[in-house]
């Protein structure tokens, strides 16, 4: 009887423990050894506005419209010279009409320079910006890049706002931006959007590429506007959207703030973009070429043209040879040598290091100045 009685002790005093614990376990998980609640995980919290950026950003932002004098062509049926011949007198004659557009700009300095896209001001006559204070001016062209994209204009007008620049390098995919411009000519707009990607290149848009794309939409008249972070710092000049439709699909392109900086630089100084050039016409070296080179890794370029007189041409350089180095660097496609010869200056020596007919060769080139684009 009394061993029953301390059996039912026992399991009461264990019942009454494990009810304990129980309650410790949700009001005092931290007195129960293993039982510590997990530590709080970072707070993410975005802004609940971004109208400060805008604010920041969007005063330098400028509309930016152009005009050129074309003449129209009349039938080209009446170009016959039989009819010309007996009814010159009588055909219509070209007409001049004139011929308008619009896209956007960027104040980057108190002196009026205006970043902005080079297909935007292509071939204008005459070039107006529009400010967001309502104030208007005429703009010169300072200078223009196509292998780029990108233009700068300058007008003259006091207690301008100016953006800021950000640092381009340091964004990374999923940072929030906003695209500020003149979509359709509707007026200053701002989207918003994330970044979806960095460095991409090898679109075929322009020459030199290393595009930030975003899907911020960005619209016709969109065009050399500004890309800006999450505080309203310039980070890009949009520059060209993928549309089947040409309206926004979510993929748009912008040149990033370290190229555009580095383009304006040089069209304040000589009005041309000054980049190295050798006068070859290269291609990857793909793994089946490399394989016909006797190469394990298909790194490198083949030299598919040589031009006359070039740099390269008195270097020795010939169709065919394989060009593995650039001053010892390894070379990983075509457009990373293109880019390493476009930073070089005119009238250095760069060192070539490859392969001609299987065996290793090395050529020394001074290199030239990269010819204007039309």
């Amino acid at each position: 009887m009394r061993e029953r009685k301390l059996v039912t002790l026992a399991a009461q005093a264990i019942t009454a423990l494990l009810a304990l614990a129980f309650v410790l376990a949700f009001l005092k998980p931290e007195l129960i050894p293993g039982l510590r609640a997990p530590a709080p995980g970072p707070r993410v919290a975005g802004p609940v506005s971004y109208a400060e950026a805008v604010e920041r950003a969007a005063p330098a932002v400028v509309n930016v419209y152009t005009a050129k004098l074309v003449r129209e062509r009349p039938n080209p049926l009446l170009e016959d010279p039989f009819l010309r011949r007996f009814f010159g007198r009588l055909l219509p004659e070209s007409r001049p009409r004139l011929q308008t557009s619009l896209g956007s700009g960027v104040i980057i300095d108190r002196e009026g320079h205006i970043l902005t896209n080079h297909h935007v001001i292509a071939g204008a006559d005459e070039i107006e910006v529009a400010l967001r204070d309502g104030r208007h001016a005429s703009a010169k062209l300072v200078g223009s890049d196509p292998d780029t994209d990108l233009a700068l204009l300058r007008i003259e007008l006091p207690r301008l706002p100016v953006a800021v620049l950000g640092d381009s390098r340091r964004l990374r995919v999923g940072d929030v931006v906003l695209a500020i411009g003149n979509p359709f000519g509707v007026g200053q707009t701002v989207t918003l959007g994330i970044v979806s990607a960095v460095g991409r290149r090898g679109l075929g848009i322009n020459t030199f590429e290393d595009f930030i794309q975003t899907d911020a939409a960005i619209n016709p008249g969109n065009s050399g506007g500004a890309l800006v972070d999450a505080t309203g710092r310039l980070v890009g000049i949009n520059s060209a959207i993928f549309s089947r439709s040409g309206g926004s699909l979510g993929i748009g392109f912008a040149i990033p703030t370290h190229i555009a900086r580095a383009v304006a630089k040089e069209l304040i100084a000589h009005g041309r973009v000054v980049r190295g050039w050798l006068g070859v016409e290269i291609q990857d070296l793909d793994p089946r070429l490399a394989e016909s080179f006797g190469l394990r890794v298909a790194q490198g370029v083949v030299v598919a043209a040589v031009l006359r007189g070039g740099p390269a041409d008195r270097a020795g350089l010939r169709p065919g040879d394989v060009i593995l180095r650039i001053d010892g660097r390894p070379v990983r496609d075509a457009r990373d040598a293109l880019d390493r010869i476009a930073g070089r200056r005119p009238g250095e020596r760069v060192v070539l290091e490859g392969l001609r007919d299987g065996a290793p060769a090395r050529w020394e080139a001074t290199v030239g100045e990269r010819p204007a684009r039309a």
